[in-house]
């Protein structure tokens, strides 16, 4: 038998089955802060590997988050290959799929919680590990599927195993969507959070007025110093996301606390904003300011080994038939831990859609195809 006489009775590529993986896990719902939830999903995961010959180490989850699972592929060895990094976890609470976001089809878009960000691309890497298979196909390199339960949440459990797995491989493939229109993520912003609680004196806020201290009195200030820390110029921006305090109208506040999201786009506009907000003074000298936080991701820039690996997948996807191109993004992903030690990273390899953490998250259906394509490509050619 020739080998096209070979290839031509190779199971093939279909988009529909593709789909099916995405529904099949995307009706598993999956919210981070329930680790049972998401250890269904692992489930899932685990009952669709397992007859594939991966072998399969699950680590039982912690803090009230879900299980990691770590899948590799039959060959390679114990040799440096490719860590795919996916994760299960999504930000929409249990119920979504039956009122706010239902899983439905309306021509190329395909709607459905977490489908977006990012069960798509997490089937996508997992239905090209199964291609490989069933066409009895090996890869140069040894392939590592780590599965992230709580990465929506800054990953505060898997962090340490991401970045262990991470120095063991010469390449990593992140599974988070594309970006406007199917663009790959080769930099990303680093993310810093911190909590900060102010401090006053609490008194009537009647008769004693003039004893109290008012807590959001203080974080008032605090907050408006934070917010002027926003450069959009420079790529750093502030947002103080949560804000708590008091007890009652009629009480002077004695305690606020805030949660800050900061994004910065390099480790020195990293070290500027912990400088002023680890800084912060009272301007009451009443009040007592605590801070608590740093760094949560750090940030990347697109260095050689980046730059070499997305011209190898240009390259695969103009054989393919698509324009493969590139940004950097003010997001964050478990691709910040990988890219910021140095190791070629390559992300927002999943489906091309729209409405991440939205009630209108949704993928394109004629992305599925090409992106899993891609994907199998870069594990059949990666060296």
């Amino acid at each position: 038998m020739t080998d096209s006489a070979a290839a031509s009775n190779e199971p093939q590529l279909e988009a529909e089955e593709i789909l099916e993986g995405v529904l099949r896990w995307v009706n598993i719902e999956s919210p981070s802060n329930d680790g049972a939830a998401v250890s269904r999903m692992v489930d899932q995961v685990e009952r669709e590997m397992a007859p594939l010959g991966a072998e399969i180490e699950r680590i039982s989850g912690r803090d009230g988050f879900g299980d990691i699972l770590k899948v590799r592929t039959p060959w390679g060895g114990d040799g440096p290959g490719i860590l795919v990094l996916s994760h299960l976890d999504t930000v929409h609470p249990i119920g979504t799929i039956d009122n706010e976001l239902r899983v439905r089809r309306d021509g190329d878009k395909v709607y459905g919680p977490g489908i977006y960000d990012m069960k798509a691309g997490a089937v996508i890497a997992q239905h090209a590990y199964r291609h490989l298979v069933r066409c009895g196909r090996e890869t140069p390199l040894p392939i590592t599927f780590l599965y992230i339960p709580e990465e929506e949440v800054g990953s505060p459990t898997s962090r340490d195993l991401i970045v262990e797995e991470a120095k063991k491989n010469k390449y990593v493939l992140v599974t988070e969507p594309a970006r406007e229109g199917g663009k790959v993520v080769t930099a990303r912003n680093g993310r810093l959070q911190y909590e900060i609680t102010v401090t006053g004196r609490q008194s009537h806020a009647g008769s004693r007025h003039m004893d109290g201290r008012s807590a959001i009195r203080e974080m008032a200030h605090q907050i408006l110093a934070l917010e002027g820390i926003t450069d959009y110029e420079r790529g750093t921006t502030c947002s103080v996301g949560l804000i708590s305090g008091g007890t009652m109208t009629n009480v002077v506040p004695g305690k606020c606390t805030i949660s800050v999201d900061l994004r910065v786009p390099d480790m020195a506009a990293a070290e500027d904003v912990m400088t002023r907000v680890e800084g912060l003074t009272p301007v009451d000298p009443d009040c007592e300011i605590e801070v608590q936080g740093g760094i949560d991701r750090p940030p990347y820039d697109k260095f050689d080994g980046v730059q070499a690996l997305f011209d190898h997948a240009k390259g695969l996807a103009a054989e393919i038939g698509f324009d493969l191109q590139d940004l950097k993004t003010g997001g964050c992903s478990d691709g910040n831990f990988t890219g910021a030690l140095g190791i070629p990273t390559l992300d927002g390899l999943g489906a091309d859609g729209h409405g991440a953490h939205s009630h209108d998250e949704f993928i394109y259906y004629s992305s599925l195809l090409e992106r899993c394509r891609l994907m199998l490509r870069l594990f059949e050619t990666l060296e």
